[in-house]
Order: C-alpha cells, then structure tokens, then sequence
C-alpha cells in the first residue's frame, strides 16, 4: 500500500515538475473510483447478478456434501468409543477423504468463479479504458487516477466516478 502511494506521489510531482517547466501547460487532475464504476454501471450490476447466481448454484451443490460430513463427524464422536480400532480407523479415513474431496471441490468452485469474474470483468474494463482515455482528452485532464490504487487525498470536486459511470452505460449499450 505505501509502496502504491509512493508511486503515485512520485508520478504526480514528475508531473507537476514537468508541467511547470512547460510553463504554458495547465495540469488538471481527475480521480475516479474504479470500483464504484463496476458496481454502479448496467454491466457490472448485470455481471454481478449472473455471480451471485453461479455462486448460488455452487454452493447448494456442496450443501449436501457439508451436511454428510457432519453426520460422519457426529457419529465418529458418538459411536468411537463402542467400535473396534479398526472400524474406528475406517471411520476416520472416510471422514477424512471425504473431507479431502469437498475441499477439492472447493477449491474448483473458487477457481470457476474467479474465471467467470474475470471473463465478465474483461469487456467492462476495456470499454472503461476507452470511455476514460476518450473523457479524459475531450475534458483537457492531464491524469485520471484511481481513488482506491493510491490517492491519498483528493477533493471530492475532482471526482469523476458518477460521469463515468454514464458514458460506461452509454459505451457498453452501443455493443
């Protein structure tokens, strides 16, 4: 984090040094929440409905699976101590690979929604890219940086999220 904010610092004054050796340049500053734009515009809150569902369908697919393991789990605690230590070795190995293969699953269904955010996150982005280059050069904007990815502080005057959010919508229904 101080790292990004380093950086930052360190492009804002090359810049600023850079605009006033120019003497004639005016430096205007945009920050905008990249976040905030994802969530508020059409695609995003659209992208974000079609996650909820996929995660929706998978976790009910390991609802079962979970409640099975804790039946298995229970009955190891209540039974063990009437059972032979080979039962209660059978037992534990079941329980175990059982546990093994839903945190397998798991891990797969983490690995599939992270493919989904980033298949539904990829044309959003690059139109983002587009609307802000395109609204930053018709604005005058000398930069246009993120509010989250190191900003400090900013003025809320220069915060461009909600104009963004608009041409974004107005970008992606072209499509």
């Amino acid at each position: 984090m101080i790292r990004k904010s380093f950086q930052a610092i360190v492009i804002v004054s090359v810049l600023l040094f850079a605009a006033q050796g120019a003497m004639a340049a005016e430096v205007k500053l945009g920050v905008m929440n990249v976040q905030k734009i994802i969530v508020g515009c059409k695609a995003g809150k659209a992208a974000k409905t079609r996650f909820d569902v996929k995660m929706k369908d998978l976790q009910s697919s390991f609802t079962g699976e979970e409640a099975d393991l804790k039946k298995l789990q229970a009955e190891i605690k209540k039974k063990s101590s009437a059972w032979s230590e080979e039962k209660k070795a059978e037992k534990v190995r079941e329980f175990q690979k059982s546990g093994r293969e839903l945190q397998a699953k798991t891990e797969d269904a983490r690995f599939e929604m992270k493919q989904l955010q980033d298949k539904e996150l990829e044309p959003i982005l690059k139109a983002l890219e587009k609307v802000v280059e395109k609204y930053g050069k018709d604005q005058g904007y000398t930069m246009i940086l993120d509010s989250k990815n190191g900003v400090i502080f900013f003025d809320k005057s220069i915060d461009l999220s909600d104009s963004i959010v608009k041409l974004l919508d107005k970008a992606m229904a072209a499509k």
